[in-house]
């Protein structure tokens, strides 16, 4: 995404030498992008790196603090929640995963 906005930047002020107008339209492209671009990336990112964390055993709190730790806490405690209730619903099949896998 970053690749596209400088490319798109560099095309504007290329054209803003006959116009200055398209001087203006890159630099509202970069504060575009700096304001809500790189928020919604990031957080994509970030809550895949914490997704691929809950699936392995022992992941560590991801990079980006405390507010994202606590994130990927609240969703594997609400999993944790839901496998429970399942276990408690439904005993035959919670038993028969558990042979399955031995």
């Amino acid at each position: 995404m970053g690749t596209i906005v400088i490319s798109g930047t560099v095309v504007l002020v290329v054209l803003g030498f006959g116009n200055h107008i398209w001087w203006l339209a890159a630099v509202g492209v970069l504060f575009m992008y700096l304001q809500y671009g790189r928020d919604s990336s990031s957080a994509s990112s970030s809550s895949g790196g914490s997704a691929s964390g809950s699936s392995s055993s022992g992941g560590s709190a991801p990079a980006s603090g405390p507010a994202t730790y606590r994130a990927y806490r609240d969703r594997r405690d609400r999993q944790a929640k839901w496998e429970r209730r399942y276990r408690r619903e439904r005993p035959l099949e919670s038993r028969r995963q558990g042979r399955e896998q031995s």
